[in-house]
């Protein structure tokens, strides 16, 4: 091959190991000092100095054969401390890809943890708004807020002739009729009806939480303004009203109203409350019902 020739070209000492090189320089160089005081005496050198000489190589010899020892010795120690770096390096990069596969493992349980709490979070956000619009549906018809909307406004009147006079009795047929026929709030005079509305007969008059209202009586109802009234008309509740109407002549009329505005029922605190005792075959008129 090209390198190996190459190679053989190069002259001996740029080939040869460095300690061997520099081994047999130094023994050249003695023999060539040791021939050279040879020639200058004569070519006869005394016993006593060959002896010196020759003691002085084998010291050398003696010496670079120890440097050659310790560099081994040295190398073998080296070679022990690299074996050891790369079987600490080789553990340790084992350890770190166990670490890693442990944190891989751990990320795709948490990206699984994610997925169901994202699920939970996308039925818990529509319950939510479920809940919201139930609780505003109920703020609606327990008065809790004011409203504006479409609907009907009746007014009933006691009749032109007679002793007979509009009883509270009378205004629940109308006001059951309006919760029966979708009818989303309710106002008497004014007042906002809820659940916690009185009204009571009171003489000639009618009291709506100890306030007397006198006749005309006027209901307005927010709903459906194309569908309210019509239902109103087919409720028995209604049929009872319209049979006293017939009978005492009550005044009665009802119109559609686009913007109808109801304010808020005045607040009031629930002290105590049980449930009534009522006769199975006893029906009451009492309050009314969202």
């Amino acid at each position: 091959m090209p390198e190996t020739r190459e190679r053989d070209q190069l002259p001996a000492r740029v080939t040869m190991p460095l300690l061997t090189l520099i081994t047999q320089q130094s023994l050249d160089e003695d023999y060539l000092h040791a021939a050279e005081r040879r020639i200058a005496q004569g070519g006869v050198e005394p016993p006593a100095r060959r002896s010196r000489r020759t003691a002085a190589v084998v010291v050398v010899a003696a010496v670079f054969g120890i440097l050659v020892t310790i560099a081994a010795v040295q190398t073998n120690r080296n070679a022990d401390t690299v074996d050891a770096s790369r079987a600490s390096l080789i553990e340790r990069n084992r350890t770190q890809r166990e670490s890693v596969a442990r944190q891989q493992e751990q990320i795709a349980e948490l990206r699984e943890q994610n997925a169901k709490l994202d699920e939970r979070l996308v039925a818990t956000d529509a319950a939510l708004q479920s809940a919201e619009a139930a609780n505003e549906r109920l703020q609606v018809r327990t008065g809790r807020v004011a409203v504006r909307g479409p609907g009907v406004r009746i007014t009933v009147d006691d009749p032109d002739q007679g002793e007979e006079r509009i009883r509270k009795e009378d205004l629940f047929l109308l006001i059951n009729g309006l919760w029966e026929s979708g009818a989303e709030a309710i106002s008497l005079n004014g007042h906002r009806l809820g659940v916690l509305t009185s009204i009571n007969n009171s003489d000639v008059a009618i009291n709506v939480e100890s306030s007397a209202l006198l006749p005309p009586y006027t209901l307005e109802a927010i709903g459906n303004v194309g569908t309210l009234g019509a239902d109103l008309l087919d409720t028995s509740s209604f049929a009872t009203f319209d049979a006293l109407q017939d009978r005492y002549g009550f005044g009665f009329d009802m119109d559609n109203d686009d913007a109808i505005v109801l304010a808020a029922a005045r607040a009031k605190r629930l002290r105590n409350a049980s449930l009534p005792t009522i006769a199975p075959d006893r029906r009451t008129n009492e309050g009314t019902t969202p």
